[in-house]
């Protein structure tokens, strides 16, 4: 399923003037609601500024992607705005944004529509492709210039690298919708920018996306934990880490290559509360019966 399925003709509006988030907010929502794609506005306001919360999600350079997941929501949708002379979105790097990007999903969406979805917001990490659509004149423009390059990401996209990958990284962020998956491809590049391989597994909303192996594990030297939620670390066990926050992967991925050159790394000793609460509970039936 392509991109370009979740985004209706009538949830994309370009050159908008929203003056405030809130207000922004509000027009992104109230695009999916003409689309015919929520049944609660309220609901879904509420589940975006509880995520606005924790964090906002006005990225950098004029982008800002919003999120949502709830019953309220009848259908995976997408809304755009293109504000070009950007509104203040409390974004990381303190510039107004200029491309809002909803993400909107029910809560039992299946893997495969989530995954597409998030596709996305790994494509607007290109900034010639942000400013391709902040500069498109008309609604098909929009729609034909995320097909081209999602048609130009699958032509181009390099196989997981495994064999003797030293580097290996876990992404995680509360909702799974976007920032986990942005997270992934920024650790990614700066990785292949910098003569590296890396591995990155992801903790998305419908579940985990790119395993990692235990033979991978075992080989690698170094973990990067980018996560802004609870994920299971206790296998990473003796291995050298990093623990960050997922935004930093995002906005900063070449200072934690540069931590890891440093030497700053430290060995990690899994205690009980890395361990999953499934492991938990098997060790405790275990006990029970032994």
């Amino acid at each position: 399923m392509k991109i370009t399925n979740f985004i209706s003709k009538k949830s994309v509006a370009l050159n908008v003037h929203p003056t405030t988030k809130h207000e922004a907010i509000d027009m992104l929502i109230d695009l999916l609601m003409t689309a015919g794609a929520i049944k609660d506005k309220e609901a879904v306001r509420r589940d975006i500024l509880a995520r606005e919360a924790q964090g906002s999600t006005g990225l950098s350079n004029g982008l800002a992607t919003p999120h949502a997941q709830d019953n309220a929501i009848k259908k995976v949708s997408i809304s755009i705005l293109t504000v070009p002379e950007g509104v203040n979105f409390d974004s990381i790097d303190d510039k107004p944004a200029r491309l809002l990007v909803l993400f909107a999903a029910p809560l039992n969406a299946d893997a495969n529509s989530m995954t597409e979805m998030g596709r996305l917001a790994v494509l607007l990490m290109d900034a010639d492709f942000k400013e391709k659509l902040i500069r498109a004149t008309s609604v098909d423009e929009v729609l034909k210039a995320i097909d081209e390059k999602e048609a130009e990401r699958s032509r181009t996209e390099t196989p997981e690298i495994s064999e003797n990958t030293k580097i290996i990284a876990v992404t995680a962020c509360p909702t799974g919708i976007s920032s986990s998956f942005m997270a992934r491809e920024a650790l990614k590049n700066c990785a292949q920018k910098l003569g590296m391989n890396i591995r990155v597994e992801v903790y998305g909303a419908a579940g985990v996306y790119h395993s990692l192996s235990a033979e991978e594990i075992k080989n690698a030297d170094v973990v990067i934990v980018a996560a802004s939620k609870k994920v299971p670390i206790s296998r990473f066990d003796g291995k050298k880490m990093l623990q960050t926050a997922v935004g930093t992967a995002i906005r900063k991925p070449e200072q934690l290559f540069d931590r890891i050159k440093a030497g700053q790394a430290q060995v990690f000793h899994a205690t009980e509360d890395d361990e999953p609460i499934s492991s938990k509970i098997f060790k405790k039936i275990k006990s029970i019966f032994s």
